[in-house]
């Protein structure tokens, strides 16, 4: 009875809290004697935000993963429609994160507060997003589901190729993006200060 798709997702919600952490200390030291740098890594944290779980994990949760559970377990339907709300915000915020990480950029600090204020909501909101999974999605998942489809879970989780979780070989069209952010963020994401 495989249930790898529940580990890979686990695995994939570790590394973006992680991540997401990582900003949060980034945000709270500042760009201090190192702005190049600092902005540089949050621009590649965003994209990998933007990239990954945006893109590759909840298209396969919203498409996959969430109508089996509700075919099983139509109860959870309340869960399930504030989940898919979630990932419907998820992509527009980021990008709104990435302009306003810009706007600091380059108009400078007059516009720093206001991508703070906006980072911390979002990353609030995005641990509370995958807390509900976790304690909600995945335990039904586990109880509900028959063995074709966690076949098909399987399979389709598995060939996420998240550079942060993909203990094999990495896509290398990806390597210099994890490059950037393993060598430049905090712990525990990267090998940075």
């Amino acid at each position: 009875m495989s249930q790898e798709y529940i580990r890979v997702i686990q695995e994939e919600h570790a590394a973006l809290a992680a991540m997401l952490r990582s900003m949060l200390m980034m945000l709270d030291r500042g760009p201090g004697d190192a702005p190049e740098s600092y902005f540089d890594v949050m621009r590649a944290m965003l994209f990998y935000i933007d990239e990954f779980p945006e893109r590759l994990h909840h298209p396969k949760e919203s498409d996959l993963l969430f109508p089996r559970v509700a075919r099983h377990s139509p109860h959870l339907m309340p869960a399930i429609e504030q989940l898919e709300r979630d990932h419907m915000k998820g992509e527009a915020v980021v990008r709104e994160l990435q302009h306003l990480l810009l706007g600091w950029e380059l108009m400078g600090d007059s516009r720093r507060a206001r991508f703070e204020e906006e980072l911390r909501k979002f990353i609030g909101f995005y641990l509370e997003h995958m807390r509900l999974e976790e304690s909600v999605i995945i335990p039904e998942a586990r109880k509900v589901l028959d063995e074709d489809d966690r076949r098909a879970l399987d399979e389709a989780f598995l060939a996420n190729n998240d550079p942060l979780v993909n203990k094999g070989p990495r896509d290398p069209a990806y390597d210099r993006l994890f490059t950037r952010i393993v060598m430049r963020a905090p712990s525990p994401v990267g090998l940075g200060g």
